[in-house]
């Protein structure tokens, strides 16, 4: 199967990774093996519900099509994931394709072991047979930490050694990202505490909200900056941030992270748990995007969750985050643009490509209401800011619909729309993400207002052909 098989829910993304049917949540294990890119993620095949986790499997040539394999990861009866196949990492061990993840067993208390699961046949470049390893290669956490939240394994390379953050956070509610040696994958060694919540960068960034750092994921980047991302956790997910800083090898084993500035990785409200694929020249992200609608809504329409488009990450000179839509987004163009030109009033697709970019304060509408609501978005380069309104599109979720503002020095914005999915691109400086989801007397279309020098162009996205 190619793409996301079409709905009869209008909210459906077709060009997103999402499994056809139930639930979905963090993208796990981005992994490039015999010209494919892999994604894994987390998935209920049963329901709609956040419940009996699995890791879902899809994988694409192209980062646009992509093909829906078997679950790869189930839980096991008896074993350490008895109680789902939490969240992790996927390498390459010595030409094994191993998966590295958080198992959580009958007897949890919210701690996780980590675990592994190697490819059946590592040269299958569909990677559909998983077998996990029977014994975790760390049981929990250290024991003098004090240590309540525990999971997230992310693998990464650094002085010629393989070493592992994961996510933690401690009794006394300071977030943290814990460090492990893992240069031999079936042997472990805790080397400290790589950065926690007390570091002046880090609350400066984050504030003192979350009381736990899930997911942590690390890249290089060309300028030679490393950037820690993190997804903040208050108790139930929060939001992301991310830091750009050096490591910092230590005399006794250790390993550290410096940061220098950081910052809100996504401002939009159905964003979290990023996943990171370091390639040779670049860095490839995709976050979760949640539901933000009532349950009765979702098990009408039979599933819940979609990934992001793949989007690549870098830093800017000062240390602020780059971020841009893959370039290999553009084979879902449609041939010709659907809109050139700004002042017209133009029906939108249900999936469509547009970049807008003035010189001065512009209005761009996407949506209105039979009320006269609007959905917009609102450039102004003389104040610095780009402003989203979902005025009259409320949310579910109890963190509210009011109008997000990014204060960036934007001449452009690029929006991507998929079904419900809405992905603003600020210049490359920032990104929001939101669930925004039309109701039947709703009318999407494009109308540009205010600014005096505004160029438009939208593409309607669709399979994409080769020549």
């Amino acid at each position: 199967m190619s793409l996301t098989a079409p709905s009869s829910d209008p909210g459906a993304p077709r060009f997103r990774v999402r499994p056809p049917a139930n639930w979905m949540n963090d993208p796990n294990g981005p992994f490039h093996w015999r010209g494919r890119h892999h994604l894994f993620y987390q998935h209920n095949p049963d329901a709609p519900v956040h419940t009996n986790v699995h890791w879902g499997h899809v994988s694409s040539a192209d980062l646009v099509e992509w093909e829906h394999h078997p679950v790869a990861l189930t839980p096991t009866p008896g074993g350490p994931d008895e109680a789902g196949c939490w969240s992790g990492c996927v390498v390459d061990d010595d030409g094994v394709p191993t998966a590295v993840y958080t198992g959580v067993d009958r007897h949890h208390t919210g701690l996780g072991a980590i675990c592994l699961a190697r490819a059946v046949v590592p040269e299958d470049e569909t990677l559909t047979d998983w077998k996990p390893l029977p014994t975790p290669v760390v049981s929990g956490p250290p024991a003098d930490l004090d240590v309540v939240m525990f999971r997230d394994p992310f693998v990464f390379r650094s002085g010629g050694r393989r070493w592992a953050l994961v996510g933690a956070g401690h009794a006394d509610g300071t977030a943290s990202v814990l460090v492990y040696d893992c240069d031999d994958l079936s042997d472990w060694r805790f080397a400290g505490v790589f950065l926690d919540g007390n570091d002046p960068v880090a609350a400066d960034a984050f504030g003192d909200k979350a009381v736990g750092w899930e997911c942590p994921q690390l890249y290089s980047t060309q300028g030679g900056d490393w950037v820690l991302v993190l997804s903040l956790w208050d108790g139930d997910p929060c939001s992301t941030g991310y830091l750009t800083g050096h490591l910092e090898p230590g005399t006794e084993g250790e390993l550290r992270f410096s940061p220098r500035t950081g910052g809100r990785l996504d401002h939009g409200r159905d964003f979290y748990a990023p996943a990171v694929l370091q390639e040779p020249d670049r860095a490839l992200m995709w976050g979760w995007s949640w539901e933000s609608r009532d349950q009765d809504e979702i098990d009408r329409a039979g599933w819940a969750g979609v990934l992001t488009a793949p989007r690549v990450v870098d830093v800017h000179p000062d240390g602020s985050l780059r971020v841009v839509p893959a370039p290999e987004l553009e084979l879902l163009r449609a041939a010709a643009p659907f809109v050139t030109a700004p002042g017209l009033r133009t029906p939108l697709p249900p999936a469509y490509d547009l970049t807008v970019t003035a010189s001065d304060r512009t209005t761009v509408s996407l949506l209105r209401s039979a009320s006269g609501a609007r959905l917009t978005v609102v450039l102004d380069p003389d104040e610095g800011t780009v402003t989203l309104d979902r005025d009259g599109w409320p949310r579910a979720r109890p963190d509210g619909s009011a109008p997000i503002v990014v204060r960036a020095p934007a001449h452009q914005v690029r929006i991507l729309t998929d079904g419900s999915l809405l992905e603003l691109f600020v210049d490359d400086r920032a990104t929001i993400t939101e669930r925004v989801y039309r109701r039947p007397d709703d009318t999407p279309e494009l109308t540009v207002s205010d600014g005096s020098e505004v160029t438009v162009t939208g593409w309607e996205l669709v399979p994409p052909t080769y020549g």
